[in-house]
């Protein structure tokens, strides 16, 4: 009677992968405004908050069963998962022929504010290690990711995510990287032991902590079990080994150690002891003999009524995640008679979870919930059930999945992985935070969707808060180009959360232009002068960065160009982990022709010329000669050459040239 613990989520292999089975959770009407609080004291407070600047990092905290930001604000996170690294390609799957940008954009326009990222221990221990697999990634469809490992993929996601205002929710998935891994019970396996699961959360807790864009921690996907098999997991005060509650209290108290900002979130799991039963009571058929109450792998919350979480002081960040599904994935007892909304409420939701939310003791977040539609009247009957539960409530949710090849559930995607069910979307919809028919972001300067997007809004502007965060400092400027009357100036960009507009250069700390991009060419000189530029960045706020550090250039002297009439303009063409590729042009700008030139620069320690065309190197630091077939240069003609660079891209502060 409990063929229930083998049920699987069958994921059909594309592109030539092979079979794989994924782990999804077991046993989910309107245009959603923001959670509200009810008290006329949480309100005023609400808008005191409203009128003050928005919060400067986007890390978010409990408040009774309501999650908030750094400001006290209620927020509600609402979003999908994406499985792949958690399997064996060790991965997001679907980069096997669909671009990560674009379907990372395309998740954020359409209102997923939150991906939960299912992953391994394994993985994260691999990490750690530095070592790394081949990862099956279409690079043609991807050049972004081309010489990536898995770990760098991941990163530049993460840069993905902060770009389009998308949070990110990380779910140890299963001990082994292995695409059936979620059907084994518990957090240990082989040699993965309890010991190195808390290593691994702590690892990657202190890699990311000052990343906010990685706001909450789902601790295992899915412990369960049933009395009588070994392993299972089970939930008292003890501190047995296969206990979830206490294991789940020790990971989250080590990673709260170490970031005490991210949400901890503590799944269910399969069984629990009826009243007057305990964990030794045998495991009897509970058609006959009802020894334990059951729900989805997960799903079953029944022990924080009896042994809730103990987090002490950083009880604040204590999320509970349920999981709950459909006929479809399996056919439960409440399925097998006449049931609604009120009756999955009554018999199935409150009993296992839902009363945490309804007694104030935490916040929901229900990790998985989904299904494929038009298949079974119940099936579809029970998701908009579940689906108008959660916008009744305000719960937090990530609906599982975005994957096509999810083979119980289907995906948001279909199999080409670029074409959204619109069937299935129409049907989450409602369940996405929505206001004033724009999307809202959990971040609090970008919009859902990036900077100038139309479907949505940032945080700060779905609480009217104005943003006061300054774009981070512009690179110091290099000089090319120097005459006795000018200089060309060139920097870094500058970043900033909606975009900076415009930059202020500075010259001997007096501001004596605005430019919109990043150079600028100053002229109007005195010949055999020292002057400092700096440039400072500006958002369409009205924020402005602090000034860069300063560059010091002495101009030529009358009537001549630094290096007889030569100027050498340096511009990275591409980069790579560990390489980039670069182009100079070299012109000659006096009056009479050259039979030769030379290049000089200096680059950070790291860096090198790994090789060269057009051009011969000699050192140090870097000197470039001209070849035999480019060293003539008529008055105002220009040549030239490009290299293959080794170590961290950098432009060079100084480009020097002189001819011969």
């Amino acid at each position: 009677m409990h063929t229930h613990r083998a049920r699987r989520r069958i994921l059909a292999a594309a592109a030539g992968l092979a079979l794989a089975i994924t782990g999804a959770g077991i046993p989910t009407a309107t245009s959603a405004a923001p959670p509200q609080n009810t008290s006329a004291t949480t309100q005023a407070q609400a808008t005191t908050r409203a009128q003050a600047a928005a919060p400067a990092t986007d890390w978010l905290h409990v408040d009774g069963n309501q999650i908030v930001d750094s400001a006290g604000n209620p927020v509600w996170l609402t979003g999908a998962n994406w499985f792949g690294f958690n399997a064996s390609e060790r991965v997001f799957h679907g980069l096997w022929s669909a671009n990560i940008t674009e379907i990372t954009r395309s998740m954020a326009q359409r209102g997923i504010n939150i991906v939960r990222v299912p992953i391994s221990t394994q993985l994260l221990l691999e990490w750690k290690a530095g070592t790394f697999n081949t990862v099956n990634v279409n690079t043609y469809a991807n050049p972004e990711l081309a010489g990536k490992n898995s770990l760098q993929i991941f990163d530049f996601w993460l840069a993905l995510c902060e770009q389009y205002g998308i949070k990110v929710l990380l779910d140890v998935h299963s001990a082994e990287a292995d695409n059936s891994g979620h059907i084994h019970p518990v957090w240990y396996k082989g040699t993965i032991t309890p010991e190195l699961y808390y290593q691994a959360w702590e690892w990657v807790t202190a890699r990311y902590k000052a990343n906010d864009t990685i706001v909450a921690m789902d601790l295992k996907n899915e412990p369960h079990g049933t009395p009588g098999t070994t392993p299972r997991a089970k939930w008292d005060n003890s501190t047995d080994v296969d206990n979830w509650k206490h294991t789940a209290e020790t990971a989250a108290k080590r990673i709260l150690a170490i970031n005490p900002e991210v949400l901890v979130l503590v799944e269910g799991q399969e069984v629990y002891p009826r009243e007057g039963e305990t964990w030794n009571s045998p495991n009897t058929d509970p058609d006959l003999s009802p020894n334990y109450y059951y729900n989805w792998w997960g799903g079953n919350l029944r022990g924080v009524r009896d042994y809730p979480i103990n987090l002490g002081a950083n009880q604040d960040q204590l999320v509970y995640s349920p999981h709950d599904y459909g006929p479809l994935v399996f056919n439960q007892p409440w399925f097998d008679k006449p049931f609604d909304k009120t009756t999955l409420t009554n018999d199935v939701w409150r009993p296992n979870w839902l009363y945490i939310h309804e007694n104030d003791t935490a916040p929901l977040l229900i990790g998985e919930w989904g299904g494929r539609l038009g298949q079974d009247e119940r099936q579809d009957r029970w998701m908009t059930a579940l689906r108008d539960l959660i916008v009744e409530h305000r719960l937090h949710q990530t609906f599982w999945v975005l994957n096509p090849n999810s083979g119980d559930t289907g995906g948001l995607l279909l199999d080409d992985w670029k074409t959204w069910d619109e069937q299935k979307y129409a049907l989450l919809k409602p369940a996405l935070w929505q206001q004033g028919g724009k999307f809202v972001s959990l971040d609090h300067q970008v919009p859902l969707g990036g900077a100038g997007s139309t479907t949505g809004i940032s945080l700060s502007a779905a609480f009217g808060e104005s943003d006061t965060v300054a774009p981070t400092v512009p690179g110091q400027p290099s000089a090319s180009g120097v005459t006795a009357t000018g200089v060309t100036l060139s920097w870094t960009a500058s970043t900033d959360a909606v975009g900076v507009t415009s930059y202020d250069v500075l010259r001997n700390g007096t501001v004596v232009a605005t430019v919109s991009g990043t150079s600028y060419i100053a002229s109007g000189l005195t010949a055999s002068t020292t002057y400092t530029f700096s440039v400072r960045a500006r958002d369409a706020a009205g924020n402005v960065s602090a000034a860069s550090a300063g560059r010091s250039v002495t101009t030529a002297a009358t009537g001549g160009d630094t290096g007889g009439g030569c100027t050498a303009t340096y511009k990275t063409t591409g980069s790579w982990s560990g390489g980039f590729q670069a182009e100079v042009a070299v012109r000659n700008t006096g009056t009479a022709a050259s039979t030769g030139w030379v290049v000089n620069w200096t680059y950070p320690s790291g860096t090198t010329v790994a090789s060269l065309w057009n051009g011969v190197q000699a050192t140090p630091p870097v000197t470039v000669r001209n070849a035999e077939h480019n060293g003539a240069l008529a008055a105002g003609a220009s040549t030239t050459f490009g290299l293959v660079g080794s170590g961290p891209s950098a432009t060079p502060a100084t480009v020097s040239c002189t001819l011969s």
